[in-house]
């Protein structure tokens, strides 16, 4: 926050680094915003750390709930391992004589006397506390009472010209329960956010937040992707590419095979991305992980993300190629997470890429497949878009980035089930096909946008010496298209040692 009080531009943190974020730094001070959203979106525990903020800042802060009990407060600051020591609650519940039926009154209604005996209650309340921060938990409740929208928004209103003159920065909380499009607190209130909560077909629900109004605050419009973990909400900013820049040299980073680097010009310069496309089972993870180790044994940090194989079947398959990626992780040097797209949502997987990016100073990001990563994603177009800010950050990180898409079908005609090859800068094509009654695989670079490449088509073999990378296949026709034909003379094409145990 700023230290001058008087600089017209002072900055309350929520509470929440990535609505900071979001926000460029927090809330205006001394104004009143709108949390809304349905029972179970989060709004309780974004309020809880909007408190929390301040009152380890030495501010007193106040929170009046009209619905939950305090004891139920506990039990959510519990749940989170926080302890609400400095945060007062006030509890308000209708007068004892208004919920007895023996003093029912038939001149007025009770709802009447209730809406202005609980608003002299929050008053009076806010005026012994004196905070400078507030949260007043539930609207809903007010708006029962008011019983009709004129009502309501008068009280509101008021509500808003009595904060006015407070230097106190106000959270409304709304659980929408109330008709559709009522957009009374939208005018009133200074910002508005909106928490969501999804359910999808499959997996964890999946939790989101927008900024639907912040005046005068320059913020990050659109959905950001959340989630509630022990120790509050998680908020995942939305990628923005064009925000991150960093100064880095544009040289080769070799893969550690010659025959690999020759294909490639001399190998990916940094700041590049390459896709690896092929049917399952051809290599491609193969040859992500020689790329891999290569960089471990520069002495550069790479991280792998899985989405289709756990880390022991990863670590059994590099050692039998002679690969041995163990050691490496164990080291530090190779990062490898596992990643359930079930679970995890994509704006959570950006930021967690983007953390070991500026964090972890990693160099190379090995992304395991593109296929799974797909499954994560409830649209496709949005995949296509949320991709595309991924790779130009890392491009502008100076972070080589290696993709794995598997196609579908083993030989023959093959299917893409998603074509991203026009946002790669190198393509890496693998294939199986056949002759003398043996399955082999090749090997060409069929896009470079940074340089210059091989035109030729290679035959490779995975063994126990690892990646091996044969002469070019001159004497075939028709490989990439999956009907091969071949004039050359019998024989092998690669000596038989490079199968050896393979």
């Amino acid at each position: 926050m700023p230290v001058d009080p008087n600089d017209g531009d002072l900055r309350v943190s929520t509470g929440n680094p990535g609505l900071d974020d979001i926000l460029g730094g927090g809330l205006d001070a001394d104004r009143m915003y709108l949390y809304e959203g349905r029972p179970g979106a989060g709004k309780t525990t974004l309020a809880l750390q909007f408190l929390l903020d301040g009152a380890r800042r030495g501010e007193r802060v106040l929170y009046i709930t009209l619905s939950e009990t305090e004891r139920e407060l506990q039990l959510v600051a519990r749940r989170h391992g926080w302890s609400l020591e400095g945060v007062e609650i006030a509890e308000l519940v209708p007068p004892e004589t208004l919920l007895d039926q023996s003093q029912e009154i038939t001149l007025l209604h009770p709802a009447e006397l209730e809406l202005g005996e609980t608003t002299r209650l929050i008053l009076e309340r806010v005026r012994s506390s004196n905070p400078s921060r507030l949260v007043i938990d539930s609207l809903s409740e007010l708006r029962l009472l008011a019983q009709n929208p004129l009502r309501y928004r008068r009280q509101v209103l008021s509500l808003k010209q009595f904060f006015a003159s407070r230097n106190c920065t106000v959270v409304l909380l709304d659980d929408k329960t109330s008709q559709q499009n009522d957009l009374q607190l939208h005018s009133i209130s200074h910002g508005v956010v909106l928490l969501e909560q999804l359910a999808i077909d499959y997996g964890a629900e999946r939790r989101r937040l927008r900024v639907i109004k912040m005046r005068g605050i320059d913020f990050r419009g659109g959905f950001h992707d959340m989630r509630i973990v022990r120790g509050g909400i998680e908020v995942y900013p939305r990628l923005v590419a064009s925000e991150h820049h960093a100064d880095f040299s544009g040289d080769f980073t070799p893969s550690g095979n010659a025959g690999l680097d020759a294909l490639l010009g001399g190998g990916l310069e940094r700041g590049t991305n390459a896709l690896l496309i092929g049917a399952a089972g051809v290599g491609k993870s193969s040859l992500a992980l020689t790329y891999t180790l290569s960089a471990a044994d520069r002495g550069e940090r790479s991280a792998i993300f899985a989405f289709d194989e756990g880390r022991g079947t990863i670590e059994a398959r590099s050692k039998a190629l002679g690969l041995d990626l163990a050691p490496r992780i164990d080291a530090g040097m190779v990062l490898f997470q596992q990643v359930d797209p079930a679970e995890m949502s994509p704006g959570e997987f950006a930021a967690i890429v983007r953390r070991r990016v500026e964090d972890d100073g990693v160099r190379m990001v090995v992304i395991d497949s593109l296929n799974g990563y797909l499954n994560a994603m409830p649209d496709e177009r949005f995949l296509i878009l949320q991709m595309h800010e991924l790779l130009t950050y890392l491009a502008q990180q100076g972070v080589v980035t290696i993709l794995v898409l598997a196609q579908h079908g083993m030989v023959g005609a093959m299917e893409t089930p998603l074509d991203i090859s026009y946002l790669s800068d190198a393509v890496v094509m693998l294939r199986y096909f056949e002759h003398s009654g043996m399955v082999r695989r090749a090997l060409s670079v069929v896009k470079k946008r940074s340089g210059y490449h091989e035109q030729s088509i290679r035959e490779f073999q995975l063994g126990p010496r690892g990646l091996v990378v044969g002469p070019p296949l001159t004497e075939f026709s028709g490989l990439l298209a999956g009907t091969p034909v071949y004039t050359g003379k019998p024989g092998p094409l690669l000596p038989d040692a490079a199968r050896e145990g393979g």
